[in-house]
């Protein structure tokens, strides 16, 4: 078992990760290669919660952009991220590790509702917790929701695991003089726009002093993030 810098972390996934090269729904295959990443880091004894969005289901801002209302996307886009949290529930219970689905929308047919409380017990006990539904409000974004859950949860940092393999100072697919940060203050982020996370977030775990390494999702990045290796960009105070 590797040595862990952090204790509990929580783990910030898009929706979009899980459709794999199909863009939209759900890839199993691509699930799987996600869960065995999550099981690698579970196997060095850290406690963890998931936050996964639902964009490769539907997004709300999209759906309100669109001529939808927007707390009425908004909702859609939470039911979206349920299923989501189901679908990577399952691939985590084949592969031999507990979990257990917490949602902001009470659903107690399918999953279990949200008590900050009851979360930090299935953590201690050695359970993956998956927050699902967001925050249970309209207007906040996955985004908020994982450094919301974060700082509840008393996670030591927050990982947003992505394509890429950290935060450039534009985007890498189409600048190749893009420059990587290895560390980028809280307030350059929202100065620079860095698209790190949304301002709401960003604030949120500035003003708490909660750390998020941006890093790949696949390829053991994550491992060698939490070992305290420098890989990916972290976003703290400077």
């Amino acid at each position: 078992m590797s040595e862990s810098k952090y204790k509990r972390v929580l783990l910030k996934l898009s929706g979009e990760a899980l459709a794999g090269e199909q863009k939209t729904g759900i890839d199993p295959v691509t699930v799987a290669s996600i869960c065995t990443e999550i099981g690698k880091v579970l196997d060095m004894g850290v406690e963890m919660a998931l936050v996964i969005g639902g964009g490769n289901i539907f997004r709300g801002l999209s759906g309100s952009a669109k001529g939808m209302e927007r707390s009425s996307a908004d909702y859609m886009g939470m039911l979206a991220t349920v299923l989501n949290a189901l679908a990577v529930q399952d691939m985590l219970e084949k592969q031999g590790h507990p979990t257990r689905v917490l949602s902001a929308i009470t659903m107690q047919e399918v999953c279990e509702t949200y008590i900050r409380r009851r979360a930090l017990r299935h953590m201690e006990k050695g359970r993956v917790v998956i927050c699902a539904a967001g925050t249970g409000n309209p207007y906040f974004t996955t985004d908020t929701t994982a450094a919301l859950r974060g700082m509840e949860l008393q996670c030591d940092a927050i990982i947003k695991a992505t394509k890429v393999d950290g935060v450039y100072d534009k985007d890498p697919a189409q600048f190749p003089d893009a420059v990587k940060y290895d560390t980028v203050s809280y307030d350059e982020t929202l100065s620079k726009r860095l698209g790190v996370m949304d301002s709401t977030a960003i604030a949120l775990v500035r003003d708490n002093h909660v750390p998020i390494i941006v890093c790949k999702m696949m390829g053991g990045d994550i491992q060698r993030a939490l070992r305290g290796e420098p890989v990916g960009t972290l976003v703290c105070d400077k």
